[in-house]
């Protein structure tokens, strides 16, 4: 993985955040679990609106961190988000 993806994967792994090693499709980046949300509702695909500083279902917390680094999360499907450089 390039420096900055390492970087907001480590951040988001300290917090907690459900993120695992390689893109959905094989690509050198990191997913997200939209479904390991038993301490914190990380993502939810069915929560759209912006109630709490969610956009579009993703925790201001994830956003924060992706942002710091150039980066942003996508919804692969309703279960995964994928990380992609801005």
């Amino acid at each position: 993985m390039k420096r900055k993806f390492r970087t907001a994967y480590n951040a988001l792994a300290k917090i907690g955040c459900p993120v695992y090693e390689g893109g959905y499709n094989g690509e050198d980046t990191f997913r997200i679990s939209g479904e390991d949300n038993v301490d914190h509702v990380w993502a939810d695909y069915y929560r759209m609106s912006e109630e709490g500083g969610y956009v579009f279902g993703v925790s201001p917390r994830i956003n924060s961190i992706l942002d710091k680094h150039g980066l942003f999360a996508e919804w692969c499907n309703p279960g995964v988000l994928n990380v992609w450089e801005v």
